[in-house]
């Protein structure tokens, strides 16, 4: 009768070892299988602090801060492609900086890349290119400044 009491305690307890392990198991698969959500911009790959604004910049585009610097990317779809314009600012005030060298990084959907450079518009006091891509998908955009020397980058999405 003891030994019937004690197999009894034993298969109990090696039953509930097995739930648990079970139970784990199940917590570990879960988490490795949703992905991450995909970011809508992304910090800047500066040596300065950063700071990344989820709302909408004052021309309606998506906005990241680097250092003492000001980035606006404003996607707009045309006939010929889509329209990208990048208003790169410096300082509390936002003063333009018309002396860059820009260029932007777009990878396609098919995992190509493709680097555009942007010429400053004088009027509109912005960089600007028209992307020739029409393929539908995300198009992640990676834009490089050198200003006098000095490097400014940001990451930016949009989808046709």
């Amino acid at each position: 009768m003891k030994t019937l009491k004690s197999s009894l305690i034993i298969l109990g307890s090696v039953g509930l070892l097995l739930l648990g392990a079970c139970g784990k198991a199940d917590q570990t698969s879960d988490t490795n299988t949703t992905p991450p959500p995909p970011p809508a911009a992304s910090q800047p790959a500066s040596s300065a602090p950063a700071a990344t604004s989820a709302a909408k910049g004052a021309n309606g585009g998506q906005v990241v801060n680097s250092g003492a610097y000001h980035l606006e990317f404003v996607p707009e779809k045309e006939a010929t492609g889509t329209h990208l314009d990048l208003y790169l600012q410096k300082g509390d005030k936002k003063e333009p900086v018309p002396d860059a060298k820009v260029t932007a990084q777009v990878q396609l959907p098919n995992g190509k890349q493709q680097t555009l450079a942007l010429k400053y518009d004088p009027e509109g006091k912005h960089y600007a290119v028209v992307f020739p891509g029409k393929e539908p998908g995300q198009y992640p955009v990676k834009v490089n400044a050198d200003i006098n020397g000095e490097k400014v980058d940001g990451r930016f999405t949009f989808t046709q």
